[in-house]
């Protein structure tokens, strides 16, 4: 293997390792901490990575196409046909403002109307990749401002395929490229040809996903080899990619394709299953390279010139979010959320303004000032994130804003309970109902305003942050209840609270068996799954409908419940050995129907039916495809 392959691979991983925990303990994000990581290692600081000759965004070039291809495979047409009212409202009109703005500010500037109409569509794209990875981590996926964020995003990314088949259009009466340099069978095309091109190669992946990949992963799949099924989808992703480029078009773009052809077929999952857990370090990969490839020389060349058209740009865009945030009806500070989330460039300008210079529609100059305009502002996003959290927001957000933040301290219970969505509410109103009243913190703002109107004393904050908590009285409290909805800060949450209250009881809501296990491992008793007594309490309901006792079928619900935990307790030491965990879910199985059968046997008023052993095989499998 090439030894310079070797160090930089290790320089990239050795810089993740470094930067990424010191910003997640800043409470940055993880997202500033790989651009950070690849600033330092980059040219321009340490120079551990790049050089002359040495094209950075190269190396990155697998993570963002392996990204392309999950984002098109989470692009369920289904989902889309749900949303579309909100996907093409706010996407149309996001993307509309902002291209029609920035074009009347380039042919302002000097561009003929081709080029500034170009620069403009790829301005307007924001990056999925970063706003997506932090509405993870800060929990906010399925806030207002989350999902019209989703649907701009979804908006954006499908919109990309009909700009870059329009963009040889407004090359027609540009300049024409050498001969010399018309190396592939697409650049040798005159525009009109190229736009027809691009429209049969777009058309030729869609045909080929449905006819030749569904055709063969069905293949793959009866041969029972998960490792093969692994290799087969980064085949797909690879051949997508190599062939798109052979015909001299953007490999990103056949990856995309590739995954939302795939969106729809029986495989997406085990796609998606197989594919993640290479997802965080490629996207971690991407974003070190966009911050070692920022050109800081230019920069200090021209400074002036950047700094303008990154403010500029950042402003433009946060001006038509604003306004498209306000036609949705967002509160103040939910609006600012998705204003500085969305306002970067995003990685789809890499592949436009590449495609745009091999078009000669603007200059190598332009090219490379505008790549580096597009890598500064992502950059700038989780700072400004930071801003509006830690200084925006406290002073200029509206009274309801300030008086959540100030309500978390005038009220104590002995239990806290952090997260009230359907899961948590559930729980409060449970124990509301029998006389216990709980410390409830959220930090969806919109569902705060709405709980208040309904009754519930509700306190605006994020639980992972140590004042909330002391605010909330957990040194005084007994038990803390973690029911967020994502995994991610729920951990956080827990990590945090073991160390600093470890008298608090921890009662925890995992989103599966393998979340779960998670908690298990760092010592948590009390773990709740969130489907787990749904399900069973469906299966008693079948039980009743078929003729069994009430009392019979709940008491078969109880036992059932009571063999899962144990048996969840003996798999969680398996989980990361596969044939070892098949053998001991089979053996957990076996011993779970066997004391069931017993215990039929002692109760005979159980025995008002013949009993399917499909309902206790059955979680288990279901339980798996929750992974």
């Amino acid at each position: 293997m090439n030894h310079t392959f070797l160090q930089d691979a290790l320089v990239y991983l050795g810089a993740a390792i470094l930067f990424v925990p010191i910003a997640k303990r800043l409470g940055m994000g993880s997202v500033l901490g790989y651009l950070l990581a690849g600033i330092t290692i980059g040219p321009f600081f340490l120079g551990f990575i790049g050089g002359p000759g040495k094209d950075i965004m190269h190396f990155a070039e697998f993570g963002v196409v392996m990204m392309l291809f999950l984002i098109g495979l989470e692009l369920e047409p289904a989902h889309f046909w749900r949303m579309r009212h909100l996907i093409l409202g706010s996407g149309a009109a996001q993307v509309g403002g902002t291209a029609l703005l920035f074009l009347v500010l380039f042919i302002l500037v000097g561009f003929n109307w081709q080029a500034a109409l170009a620069i403009a569509l790829a301005l307007a794209m924001s990056s999925t990749a970063i706003v997506l990875q932090t509405l993870r981590e800060k929990g906010l996926n399925r806030t207002e401002s989350g999902k019209i964020s989703f649907a701009i995003l979804l908006f954006q990314d499908i919109s990309v395929i009909p700009i870059l088949a329009a963009l040889p259009l407004l090359a027609i009466t540009s300049v024409k490229a050498a001969t010399s340099e018309q190396t592939t069978f697409f650049g040798g095309l005159p525009g009109w040809a190229q736009t027809i091109a691009l429209l049969c190669a777009v058309g030729l992946v869609i045909l080929s996903g449905r006819f030749v990949i569904v055709p063969f992963l069905r293949f793959i799949a009866r041969i029972h080899l998960r490792e093969l099924f692994t290799a087969s989808a980064l085949f797909i992703v690879m051949v997508a990619a190599y062939l798109m480029e052979l015909v001299g078009l953007s490999p990103a773009l056949g990856t995309f394709l590739a995954g939302v052809v795939l969106a729809n077929s029986e495989y997406r999952h085990e796609l998606e299953s197989d594919i993640e857990p290479f997802k965080g370090i490629l996207l971690g990969l991407f974003f070190i390279s966009v911050g070692a490839s920022i050109n800081f020389g230019l920069i200090l060349n021209r400074p002036l010139t950047i700094i303008t058209l990154v403010c500029g740009i950042i402003a433009v865009k946060s001006v038509v979010l604003f306004l498209t945030g306000k036609l949705n009806r967002l509160t103040f500070d939910q609006n600012l959320l998705f204003t500085f989330g969305l306002a970067q460039v995003g990685e789809f300008a890499f592949v436009l303004f590449s495609f745009m210079h091999q078009l000669h529609l603007i200059s190598g100059e332009w090219t490379d000032t505008l790549m580096g305009v597009t890598a500064i502002s992502m950059t700038a996003t989780p700072f400004l994130l930071l801003i509006n959290e830690r200084f925006i927001l406290p002073r200029f957000g509206t009274p309801e804003t300030t008086r959540k933040e100030a309500d978390a301290i005038d009220l104590h219970h002995s239990v806290i309970l952090a997260g009230f969505g359907p899961f948590g509410s559930t729980v409060g109103r449970f124990l509301r109902a029998n006389g216990v009243e709980a410390t409830i913190l959220d930090n969806d703002s919109d569902r705060v305003d709405l709980l208040r109107k309904m009754g519930f004393k509700v306190f605006y904050g994020d639980a992972t942050r140590v004042d909330i908590l002391k605010a909330a009285g957990a040194e005084q409290a007994k038990i803390l209840i973690a029911a967020v909805g994502s995994p991610e800060i729920n951990h956080e949450l827990v990590d945090k609270a073991r160390q600093l209250f470890p008298h608090l009881e921890i009662m925890v809501r995992a989103e599966n068996r393998f979340d779960a296990y998670e908690f298990m491992d760092i010592g948590i008793r009390d773990i709740y799954r969130e489907t787990l007594d749904t399900s069973v309490r469906m299966g008693i309901d079948v039980l009743i409908k078929l003729g069994y006792r009430r009392y019979s079928a709940a008491r078969a619900g109880q036992k059932f419940l009571k063999y899962d935990e144990a048996a969840m307790r003996q798999l969680a030491a398996h989980r990361h050995d596969q044939s070892a965990y098949i053998f001991t879910a089979r053996e957990q199985i076996q011993i779970q129907e066997r004391l069931l059968t017993n215990d039929r046997e002692a109760n005979p008023s159980l025995n008002d039916h013949a009993w399917d052993s499909d309902l206790f095989i059955k979680p288990y499998a279901d339980d798996r495809s929750e992974r």
